[in-house]
């Protein structure tokens, strides 16, 4: 099983990539939000749990988060691998998923980031909040902040990959075919 864990600044254009790589490559997505969503909506214990914590207005806690990566690891069929988005986001969580692969007798294959720079995020959010009529993206402050705790959560996990040989850089600048073609070239070699 290979391993992708998709990294990149809001408007890196993860959403947009994704969907290819998964295509392209027999992979599972496995996106938090998603997987929250439809755990819920199954109704399963660790949706019942992450639905009460979202009510009252509490994050979910990492384990449950965890727990739903480690369910659908184990549960996938019919895949060549798993690409992970939005998990891990910290340093914990990386070890937690190297640890979970580990008592599979697997790895991560790949850290693999969509790399702009802070001027290019703000154009794209700005250009993203008016196509899609998001309000809270239209506002500066909330942008830089969001860059802000991007620059602040992520980076120590590039180091984390990195260290372990696993990261991979894509610029995220061009077309998307342009950014597509980086991205297979990258993924072809593992």
């Amino acid at each position: 099983m290979k391993y992708y864990v998709l990294f990149g600044p809001p408007g890196a254009g993860k959403g947009t990539q994704a969907g290819a790589m998964v295509a392209r490559y027999h992979l599972c997505h496995l996106s938090t939000g998603e997987l929250l969503r439809s755990e819920i909506a199954a109704g399963t214990p660790l949706g019942i749990q992450a639905k009460a914590l979202i009510e009252n207005g509490s994050l979910v806690p990492d384990q449950v988060v965890e727990g739903m990566i480690e369910s659908r690891i184990s549960h996938a069929q019919g895949v060549e691998g798993f690409l992970l988005d939005g998990f891990p986001r910290t340093i914990a969580q990386a070890q937690v998923l190297d640890q979970m692969l580990e008592k599979r007798g697997e790895s991560v294959t790949a850290c693999v980031s969509i790399m702009i720079p802070d001027a290019t995020i703000h154009e794209r959010i700005a250009h993203r909040a008016h196509i899609e009529g998001r309000a809270d993206d239209a506002r500066e402050e909330v942008v830089e902040n969001r860059i802000q705790t991007y620059h602040a959560k992520t980076e120590p996990l590039i180091q984390y990959y990195r260290q372990n040989g696993k990261y991979e850089e894509i610029d995220g600048i061009g077309t998307i075919e342009e950014v597509q073609a980086r991205i297979f070239a990258l993924m072809d070699k593992h």
